[in-house]
């Protein structure tokens, strides 16, 4: 460091003195009221000022690094900071050099640089407020600090030297902008963020509304400066995002003070609904005072007294045993109470109630109009654009921690502005949306689980928990004034809304959630306030979009949890007797049932553990200790079970026995175990007793979330809210009517009356202290004012009385909470001790002893489920399965329920032996060529097991390749007058409807392999349907009935949609295949073009021609491929919109063999739909005969008209689609399918043009039936 000039004997004075005073201290700071001499010096020579003039010294750079510098090295207690703060370096030589002297580029950068680290808000230097009181006085010093630099800065001059900086550094482009300069800008804006974020003093300022504070005087600085409209700037400009958050805190800060209500009204003149409204308050407050004084007069006596007089008051015990002496007067009565005189009892800390710490005031108006147009010119021009960047930082965690605050902030502000300033809606459209409703809904969830964990910064998450609620409240009151809004397409998006936040879960529940955690001790009562006030809203608004709606359908979601069970591995002493009088009763157990195994331990036994870590080939020690736990349990059979499934799994080395054991080896070999010292792992013994708490609490929850839709019903949804834990908020803020507003004292009784009245649960509130409330109303001076609270108060109390007198235990109720059961009991009457709601079912003697004989027969009989075998032996057949379980249990014949809970099917893991593997392939190959494989093998296997599982074990035998190979083959039966089938019936299974016992047989093996047990979803989940039956017209006349639109949308120029659609379709088809199930397939335009496409009439037009289902209501955005399209029609389709030369079937020089040529090779190349390529051959050779005899038809009549190939075959088609379209349409659909999700029906003027030729066209059927057996016949041979 350099000190030179004048202050160089200072220099060493000063050192002198502190070496002589402080020689200990002689490198550390000193007292906090005297500068340390080297800091003394460096800011000495910064320069000096004279009058207006500012003169700097030669080192004034250097000295400004070194302040930066020694600022970077202070303690704890921010020394450094606290003597420059004491010293005004900032208010006499910073604020001077940056105004005087900005021409000097690095000294300017240094000074911003400085005065940036100065004012840090003392929040950021400490960490958080310091709970020593030696820190925090610290704490206090730094904060009074920076009060002196906010008002310091309040200066015009200044602001317009930090405008002017910044203006020139954003004229640069970004290719002449400097790294350097990219800092300054950001300091600068940092600058004046700290700046802003500087809290008032209210005990110095001492200002009321109206009156300009320094926060006041600095806005208007920054506004005669011009550097708002920078801010405006830098929050619009395309090329200046990275500046997007700084700008927001920036803003934010300079509204911390103002309400949007107060702006909106700054400088406008009052309507007279407001000037009616002020006037009602003041006659409601003038009413109180005079009640209030003629109370007071009423309650002094007509002639003085000096003498007040005692009374002695009857009833009420004093300290002794006798009546309490009252000394004063009567009127000051009723302030009575034990309390009085007594010291107060402090409350700790952890149990103080919260205290609202947000602070308002009312600015001077030219700062209220500042502010106000400069809301306008934000909202017109940089709104959207600034939330949707600032959003976008926040998902993709480029911003700092809480800066989401920020967001929500800006949010709720400037949306309430716009809604009181005309409400236009597009200016507000970038956090109007559901994703702005799901954003806040999470923050609020992760604000109070921090709430809940992180103890010490409660009150932190608190208001930001509050901060989010109240962007919440505002997007609903947006949305609610959208939805009374003049224009249809507002209302409509208003609806659009609502349908979703009211449709998820998630967002009914919020209220439901937040009103029973509150916790007066951490949040206060203003976030009580609003949350009372968001929840009347949105009952509002949910009972108003209920009432126009007949059924409302909503997402119901069901967690379910499965807690996974201990093993419990203590063992008891088994001493050598133990152990024989347990291979006795083992033995002759055995022995008694001859080594004979039931089908459960047979197949249900694995001797491994497939989930461990340890390899199979690694458990054997395992699956012997298991044996040997079996017998020290004395269930031999399972003991045996595990014994051969571990001979299967591990047969090397004979250690389970060899596979010809004979049973009395088997014998020998159980018992050699069970007196075997066998190793157990050390840790399931030693640490189980001192871990059991420690399992216990960190039992891992298996969850399964269920969603699935239900019918809203409002009055069900109330319900809800009847319950203690919810009514409490309620009450507690009723406590402060008085100083309530009119709007929360009237969303709280419309609640209560919601609840005691529309549900009838006035019991509910049958209790002391709302009844203390409730007097407390009742006798106020001022009760006129509250007439909605005292109409709602005295019905209740009526209710009370009335229902006292049938109730005489009602005044005891009083003192206690009640839940819905027990205000039942109240008001309809109590149960008799004993009863517990159910009616329990009585067991004579005679029935118990034949249950426990019964029980005894069958218990070792190895059945799966020995209830279901009981059941129908009792003689009470009345009886049900739940009764008798708990029969059994209280009985003792069983520990628990469990052990009797029925066998999941498919959930055992059942092993394949080598026997059993060796008789289904002889059953394979001696059914193999039945017509059905599958059920033979089935109904001859010796163990039997489900479909699906045969199924899996022939697939990986390799003796069929696909799963098809295995279904039931059905005999072709030629229709004809030997089927009984009638001419009708025929052309319908000619125009392409299989019979129903066509379909595939993956629905079956579905069935076997899962259980079904979820709910329905809004999107149905079904089957895939192999029925082709569903299609009301063949291959052919579709294919010819979609051409023509096909062609008009190519020349159209959409070529590229068609191929999209047809690439959906087939993609839907191999996805149903290869699943199984078949789902709704929204169809999602990626591109431009499709998008387009997916507006245009004509491409809407060919979606609904071939079964597309539009959008069913505002909740679906996307057409959707319907779940009843079944696999082939999908293909069909999709074959139907190639080209014209690709799908024409027939040409017009087309001969009959070459029809069926070319059928027979598509009938080859698809052979999965040979069946349907079947009945398009047997159509297309019927038309193409009937194009002969149109054609000699011809010849003899030359007045009839050639038509074309596709004409006839249109004709054709139409012919037999008209035949049998109604009685196949009554058949196979349902109502709901056929205004839905059916494909469309031929065009009726295709039917129209084509009905003159169809009589002339049609042969007899009788003759037709003829040719198409004669055709069987011939392709067969």
């Amino acid at each position: 460091m350099k000190v030179t000039g004048h202050t160089f004997l200072l220099y060493c004075l000063l050192s002198l003195t502190e070496t002589i005073l402080y020689p200990e201290e002689a490198q550390h700071c000193m007292d906090l009221y005297m500068m340390n001499c080297e800091l003394l010096a460096t800011c000495s020579a910064l320069g000096y000022l004279e009058g207006e003039t500012y003169h700097k010294e030669p080192d004034c750079l250097e000295s400004v690094k070194d302040l930066i510098r020694y600022l970077r090295h202070e303690d704890d207690s921010r020394d450094i900071r606290q003597q420059l703060g004491a010293a005004q370096i900032l208010q006499n030589d910073l604020l001077p050099i940056i105004a005087q002297h900005g021409q000097d580029k690095p000294l300017f950068d240094a000074c911003i640089r400085l005065m940036v680290n100065l004012t840090q808000p003392a929040l950021l230097c400490f960490g958080k407020i310091p709970d020593d009181p030696a820190f925090r006085h610290h704490f206090l010093q730094v904060v009074s600090y920076l009060q002196a630099y906010k008002e310091a800065f309040a200066n015009e001059k200044v602001f317009t030297v930090l405008s002017e900086t910044l203006y020139n550094l954003l004229q640069l482009d970004w290719e002449q902008r400097q790294e350097e300069d990219n800092l300054l800008i950001e300091r600068i804006l940092l600058l004046v963020r700290n700046v802003l974020h500087v809290p008032a003093d209210p005990y110095e300022e001492k200002n009321v509304d109206d009156d300009a504070s320094v926060h006041d005087k600095l806005l208007w600085a920054i506004h005669m400066s011009g550097m708002d409209d920078l801010l405006k700037f830098l929050a619009s400009a395309q090329s200046e995002q990275q500046w997007s958050m700084h700008v927001l805190e920036v803003i934010s800060l300079m509204f911390r003070e103002q309400t949007p209500e107060l702006l909106v009204r700054a400088g406008q003149v009052r309507s007279a609904q407001e000037k009616q409204k002020d006037s009602n308050e003041l006659e409601a407050l003038r009413q109180k005072e005079l009640a209030e004084k003629h109370s007071r007069t009423m309650q002094r006596g007509t002639r003085h007294s000096r003498f007040r007089g005692s009374y002695v008051v009857q009833g009420l015990k004093s300290i002794s045993e006798k009546d309490v002496i009252f000394h004063q007067g009567l009127h000051n009565f009723k302030n009575y109470s034990h309390d009085a005189g007594k010291a107060t009892r402090r409350v700790p800390k952890r149990k103080q109630v919260a205290q609202d710490a947000k602070s308002q005031r009312r600015s001077v108006l030219n700062v209220r109009l500042f502010l106000r147009e400069f809301c306008a010119d934000f909202l017109d021009n940089c709104y959207n654009r600034l939330m949707y960047l600032v959003k976008e930082s926040l998902i993709r965690e480029h911003a700092q921690q809480h800066d989401e605050t920020y967001y929500l902030w800006a949010l709720s502000f400037f949306m309430a502005f716009n809604r009181g300033n005309g409400c236009k809606a597009e200016l507000v459209s970038e956090t109007l949306s559901v994703r702005t409703f799901h954003f806040i809904e999470k923050n609020i969830t992760n604000y109070y689980e921090m709430m809940l964990t992180d103890k010490k910064e409660a009150t932190s998450w608190s208001r930001r928990m509050h901060l989010a609620l109240k962007a919440y409240q505002e997007l609903l009151l947006t949305v609610n004034e959208m939805d009374r809004s003049k224009d249809e397409n507002i209302r409509q998006s208003a609806s659009v809304i609502k349908s979703n936040i009211f449709y998820l879960m998630e967002y009914r529940e919020i209220f439901l959630t937040l009103l029973r955690k509150f916790d007066e001790k951490m949040q206060p009562r203003s976030f009580l306030q609003d949350l009372v006030e968001s929840t009347h809203l949105f009952l509002r608004m949910l009972e108003r979009f209920c009432k126009g709606r007949s059924n409302l359908l909503v997402q119901k979601k069901k967690v379910k949890r499965k807690k996974q069970k201990k093993k419990s591995s203590s063992q008891t002493e088994n001493t050598p007797e133990v152990l024989e009088e347990t291979w006795t009763i083992v033995s002759q157990e055995l022995r008694t049932s001859g080594f004979e195994l039931s089908n459960a331990l047979t197949e249900g036994v694995v001797p491994f553990d497939a989930a461990s870590e340890i390899p199979v080939a690694e458990q054997r020690t395992e699956a012997m200790i298991r044996i040997q736990d079996a017998l020290f349990a004395r269930t031999g059979p399972e003991a045996l079970g595990l014994l051969r499934a571990a001979r299967e799994v591990w047969p090397e080395g004979d250690v389970f026995g060899s596979a010809e054991v004979q049973p009395e080896e088997e014998l020998e070999l159980l018992k050699q175990i069970l007196f075997a010292e066998l190793p157990r792992p050390a840790h399931t013994e030693a640490t189980m007793d001192e871990d059991e708490e420690v399992e216990e609490l960190e039992e891992e929850e298996l969850e399964s979330v269920r969603v699935s839709e239900t019918e809203f019903n409002f009055l069900d949804f109330i319900k809800r809210f009847a319950n203690p834990s919810i009514i409490r908020p309620y009450l507690l803020l009723l406590r402060s009517y008085a100083s309530n507003t009119p709007h929360t004292n009237h969303c709280i009784v419309r609640m209560l009356h919601r609840v005691a009245v529309d549900l009838k649960m006035d019991a509910l509130l049958f209790q002391l202290s709302v009844f203390y409330l409730f007097n407390k109303v009742l006798t106020d001076p001022a009760a006129a004012v509250y007439k909605e609270l005292v109409t709602f108060a005295k019905y209740i109390l009526n209710r009370f009385f009335a229902l006292a007198t049938r109730n005489k235990k009602a005044f005891i109720e009083l003192l206690f909470w009640k839940n819905v059961g027990a205000v039942r009991e109240m008001t309809e009457g109590y149960r008799k001790e004993g009863e517990d709601g159910m009616k329990k079912v009585k067991w004579t003697p005679e029935e118990e002893e034949e249950l426990r004989q019964l029980y005894e027969e069958h218990k070792d009989s190895g059945v799966p489920d020995i209830v279901e075998t009981l059941l129908p032996l009792l003689m009470n057949t009345n009886r049900t399965r739940r009764q008798v379980v708990t029969q059994m249990v209280s009985m003792g014949l069983v520990d628990s329920v469990k052990d009797l809970k029925k066998e999941k099917k498919g959930t055992c893991i059942v092993l394949w032996t080598e026997g059993q593997e060796q008789e289904l392939q002889m059953l394979f190959e001696e059914y193999k060529d039945s017509d059905d494989v599958l059920g033979n093998i089935l109904k001859r296997l010796t163990a039997k097991r489900s479909r699906a599982r045969v199924v899996d074990k022939i697939l990986s035998l390799g003796l069929v390749s696909e799963r098809r190979d295995l279904y039931k083959k059905r005999r072709r039966n030629a229709p004809g007058k030997s089927t009984g089938m009638s001419e009708e019936d025929f052309f319908a299974s000619v125009s392409g409807a299989p019979e129903e016992n066509t379909m595939d047989r993956d629905e079956e093996e579905d069935d076997d392999l899962e259980e079904d047990d979820s709910e329905e979803e809004r999107d149905v989940v079904r089957p895939v349907q192999g029925k082709k039956g569903r299609r009301r017209e063949s291959a052919v006349e579709r294919n010819v009935n979609v051409g023509g639109v096909v062609q008009d949308l190519r020349r159209e120029g959409l070529s590229g949609p068609v191929l999209w659609l047809q690439n959906c379709l087939n993609r839907a088809a191999d996805d149903r295949e290869e699943d199984g199930v078949s789902h709704p397939m929204p169809l999602v335009p990626l591109t431009e073009e499709n998008e387009d496409a997916m507006e245009n009439k004509s491409f809407q037009r060919l979606l609904h021609k071939i079964g597309i289902r539009p959008p069913a209501d505002e909740q679906e955005s996307f057409w959707r491929i319907p779940a009843t399209m079944s696999i082939y029609q999908l293909r069909t389709m999709a074959s139907s919109l190639n080209p014209p030369e690709e799908s024409e079937v027939g040409g017009e020089g087309e001969s009959e063999s070459g029809v069926a040529v070319n059928l027979e090779a598509e009938q080859q190349d698809e052979g999965s739909d040979g069946q349907e390529l079947r009945a398009q051959a047997i159509r297309a050779l019927l038309l193409s005969r009937q194009r002969k005899r149109s054609s000699a038809d011809k010849k003899k009549d030359p007045s009839v008209e050639e038509e074309s190939p596709e004409s006839e075959a249109q004709s054709a088609g139409a012919g037999v689609g008209r035949k049998t379209s109604v009685k196949r349409n009554r058949v196979l659909d349902s109502d709901d399918e056929r205004d839905d999700d059916s494909p469309p029906k031929m065009n009726a003027d295709t039917e129209h043009r084509d009905g003159s030729g169809e009589e002339a066209h049609s042969a007899p059927a009788k003759r037709r039936r003829q040719r198409v057996l004669s055709d069987d016949e011939d392709e067969e041979d």
